[in-house]
């Protein structure tokens, strides 16, 4: 459970901001997206490799890395 405290004076945008950020650092919207179809892990794996190639063309062609 997330627990987030409000400080004196400050606006309950900013907590929710706050509160957002904790949430997104748990990954647990990502681990219920992953787990709402199944995917075989053959599948996966060729995802990520076809992913990290993606990554790894893109390094390669910015000038400023």
């Amino acid at each position: 459970m997330l627990i987030v405290n409000v400080k004196e004076n400050e606006s309950i945008d900013k907590a929710l901001k706050r509160f957002k950020k904790k949430f997104e650092k748990t990954g647990v919207l990502k681990e219920l997206r992953s787990r709402t179809s199944f995917e075989k892990p053959s599948v996966r794996r060729r995802n990520q490799i076809i992913r990290a190639a993606y990554r790894e063309q893109q390094r390669l062609q910015d000038p400023n890395a």
